[in-house]
């Protein structure tokens, strides 16, 4: 069996984006390893394939990012894979040495327009060397995979390559028994809102949303599901406000047991602010998740998301991000109700699906499954 390492600067249990692909791999007869790092609040990873979680001396900023990579390098240095798999740009230099060194392929999958993340605009010398980076590698790449079509396009008009489109759709499955509030210990009769995921940062607009809840009837209850640097200061500002009784706050979550909560949910929250180039075109998971699971959502009018939602009608797009705007929205989908929305989510649950969405993946593997079978 050919083998391939699949590499990512997460801890690997929330990245459902790779999981997917590794599933794909391993149906094609490629036995992928799967390499991130190791948190001391890291879930343990279950899954039919290895996989390796270093322990680094630093958690974020430049220091971190070199010891990754520095780590990422030897150990892709010193062990035999096929096929190189580089998630991010956070993980393509060592990867792109590696694979040239050893005459091996790469495929870079960019989750995100990385030199357009809201963290670096700011800060110019950080950029500069993130985009120097990717101005160096970029053209060399063969194989390159992106999010939606607007990144693409972006990728596209400055580089002059193809770029294949996977969106972050989420496979179908569900839990076998969903749970009630009272096992998940949320309240029986409120109007549950949910943002949920590990990208839970700053200009994603949950500040906002926790403004819109003071105007808003006192059973309307936030949900949050996940992590990200933002939480620290949102739990600060809900209490502040005195209103932490209706921000319930959950830690992040195996994938199947966060979504016991979306299905509890009356309604999903996607509030990204068009600020940077990679909110401006996001197309994050939990929209999808949103879809699935059947409930209707408030997002922000960013290019992608309002596609989707304003094509299948399945929720309100805010203009802006101001409270009272968040709140008129979310007071309509509570109006409607979830009966209102029910036949379009089930449409769009119909169309936008993994089990259709991995063929693009499959075509682009096929040359290295076909070498396989036939070795």
């Amino acid at each position: 069996m050919k083998k391939a390492v699949v590499s990512v600067t997460n801890d690997l249990v929330t990245d459902q984006r790779v999981m997917r692909t590794n599933e794909v791999l391993l149906q094609m007869g490629i036995e992928p390893t799967f390499v991130g790092r190791k948190l001391p609040e890291s879930l343990e990873y279950k899954k039919p394939y290895p996989h390796r979680r270093f322990k680094l001396w630093f958690r974020k900023g430049f220091l971190f990012y070199a010891n990754y990579n520095f780590r990422l390098f030897w150990y892709l240095l010193f062990h035999r894979f096929d096929l190189y798999i580089s998630n991010d740009l956070d993980t393509l230099l060592p990867n792109y040495l590696v694979s040239s060194l050893k005459r091996k392929p790469l495929i870079y999958d960019s989750h995100e327009y990385f030199t357009g993340v809201p963290e670096i605009q700011n800060r110019p010398l950080v950029k500069k060397v993130w985009t120097s980076l990717e101005q160096f590698i970029f053209p060399k790449l063969k194989t390159v995979i992106t999010v939606n079509d607007s990144i693409a396009a972006l990728y596209e008009d400055e580089y002059g390559k193809p770029i294949h489109v996977v969106r972050n759709i989420s496979d179908s499955s569900l839990p076998e028994k969903v749970k009630s509030r009272e096992e998940l210990s949320l309240p029986k009769d409120a109007f549950i809102i949910i943002n949920q995921g590990a990208g839970i940062n700053v200009d994603r607009g949950m500040e906002e949303a926790i403004e819109a809840l003071e105007l808003l009837p006192t059973e309307v209850v936030l949900l949050i599901v996940g992590n990200g640097d933002a939480v620290p200061g949102l739990k600060k500002m809900t209490a502040e406000k005195g209103i932490s009784e209706r921000v319930i706050f959950k830690p992040k979550q195996p994938y199947l047991e966060m979504l016991q909560y979306t299905l509890n949910a009356d309604c999903g929250l996607s509030l990204d602010k068009p600020l940077s180039p990679n909110y401006q075109f996001s197309l994050p998971n939990k929209l999808f998740d949103f879809i699935k699971s059947g409930i209707p959502m408030v997002v922000s009018s960013v290019v992608e998301v309002r596609k989707v939602v304003e094509q299948y009608k399945i929720g309100e797009v805010c203009m802006d991000h101001h409270p009272q705007t968040l709140a008129t929205a979310i007071l309509k989908v509570k109006a409607n109700g979830k009966a209102y929305y029910s036949a379009n989510l089930k449409q769009a649950a119909a169309e936008n699906n993994w089990e259709t969405e991995q063929l693009i993946w499959r075509q682009i593997l096929e040359p290295y499954a076909a070498e396989n079978s036939g070795s």
